[in-house]
């Protein structure tokens, strides 16, 4: 050994970026993906089991892909090999597999080959994985940011264990962030800095979510900062993320009146304005499901049937952020949101069952007509439910005149615009056919 061994490795660990030292090195460290790696839960299971077989982890960057797999190896006592699908071929890969082969036999002791960007090997190389899977030879972990059930071979999907990896909860990512600052050995423990709050939500809300992103952002602001002690203002973290702090509070003010002028602003049938509320919202960090669910409400609640396009968009939007995810998705919820404040605008459903549960709440509850009744059992028939019905599809209009409430009341009241224009005028004629029946003697 050299005799500058220790100082060398000291100067590359220091050399080290901030995100790469404060690696966990335990699972107690790691931070995040409670709903797989929790208490109870199935990964968990697996690893006091040890029973892990083949792993698919699937997620945005920085959310531990590469470092739970570092930890498996240590918790398993694996040996860990690691592989990148853009730089190896299928020659790298099978020298891999024939090493673990010799180091099973010779030593009984497994490895963990983790893949990272596995869905970049081709077919025949994902192929190559197969034999030594299913024979138990080596621990595959594989790491993509795409869709392992449209990118990876189904062949090894089926094979392997899914595990989506969630962006890191704001408040896990501060839990991140502060345990930097306090760590003598590995973080800023040893430089004095008082991190304002307001600096610490802001850089946990503006790192999607990705906490190697937060913690680059955390050390560049320190060491670009001479005065000691460090004040790590909300300026200085703006200044870190090269992004504008935008005053906007997830849980408080800012985030009720920015939601309630989008909606205004789409049920008042301006673009531009619900445009602006978007973004405003987008660039302080909102919850892209928060805003899909509203999008979906507001579909069925300010367009309803005057454009009756309007609620399979939104939710085809829903379905989109969640399966691109930001930042692409900024592109779904425009489209979206334009969509709907330019459409024809009709709260005639949202109320008429406002209407409707009133009368069923305050008024008397009305009987089931007789000839609605269910007359799939026995017995019916004694009792005579069923008894008169007319079937409507035997009518010329398919509309029989009939009564299929008991009392007159008309709850749905369409509006002249969009498609309810041509309801409208429709449900009159079948208004006065199935008026009728309780004119007729």
């Amino acid at each position: 050994m050299s005799l500058f061994a220790a100082s060398e490795a000291e100067n590359r660990r220091q050399a080290r970026p901030l995100a790469a030292r404060m690696r966990p090195r335990t699972l107690t460290e790691f931070v995040g993906q409670e709903h797989f790696l929790g208490e109870g839960k199935l990964l968990r299971r697996l690893i006091k089991a040890d029973r892990l077989a083949a792993l698919l982890f699937y997620g945005p960057p920085g959310t531990g892909k590469t470092t739970l797999a570092h930890l498996l190896a240590t918790e398993t006592r694996c040996q860990f090999q690691q592989l990148n699908a853009v730089t190896s071929g299928v020659k790298e890969l099978r020298q891999v597999l024939e090493n673990a082969r010799d180091i099973l036999s010779a030593e009984g002791t497994r490895t963990l080959l983790f893949i990272d960007e596995i869905h970049r090997f081709n077919k025949a190389q994902q192929d190559a994985l197969l034999p030594d899977v299913e024979d138990g030879a080596v621990v595959l972990v594989g790491a993509t940011t795409a869709n392992p059930f449209f990118a990876v071979n189904s062949a090894l999907v089926s094979r392997s264990r899914v595990f989506e990896f969630h962006p890191l909860e704001i408040e896990e990512i501060k839990e991140v962030l502060r345990n930097a600052l306090i760590d003598d050995e590995r973080g800023l423990g040893q430089t004095v800095i008082n991190l304002h709050d307001d600096a610490l939500e802001f850089l946990a809300a503006t790192c999607d979510g990705d906490a190697r992103q937060a913690l680059s952002a955390l050390e560049i602001g320190v060491l670009s900062t001479d005065a000691r002690p460090i004040e790590f203002t909300l300026d200085l973290a703006a200044e870190s993320v090269q992004r504008k702090a935008i005053t906007y509070d997830r849980d408080g003010d800012s985030h009720y009146d920015s939601i309630s002028a989008l909606i205004k602003s789409i049920r008042g049938s301006d673009p531009d304005a619900a445009i602006y509320w978007l973004a405003r919202m987008l660039e302080g960090g909102e919850d892209v499901r928060f805003l899909t669910r509203r999008l979906v409400i507001l579909a069925s609640e300010d367009v309803g049937n005057a454009d009756p396009q309007a609620l399979p968009l939104a939710v085809a939007t829903m379905q989109a952020c969640e399966f691109v995810g930001l930042p692409e998705c900024q592109l779904n919820l425009a489209q979206a949101v334009a969509y709907l404040a330019c459409a024809p605008k009709s709260n005639a459903a949202t109320i008429a069952i406002g209407e409707a549960r009133s009368d069923v709440r305050e008024g008397r509850t009305l009987p089931v007509p007789v000839h609605l009744r269910d007359r799939h059992y026995a017995g019916a028939k004694r009792m005579g439910h069923g008894e008169g019905y007319q079937y409507a599809h035997d009518a010329e209009d398919a509309v029989s005149s009939q009564d299929y409430l008991g009392v007159e009341r008309e709850f749905y009241r369409p509006v002249e615009r969009g498609f309810e224009t041509e309801l409208a005028q429709r449900l009159e004629k079948i208004r006065a056919k199935l008026r009728q029946d309780r004119s007729d003697p």
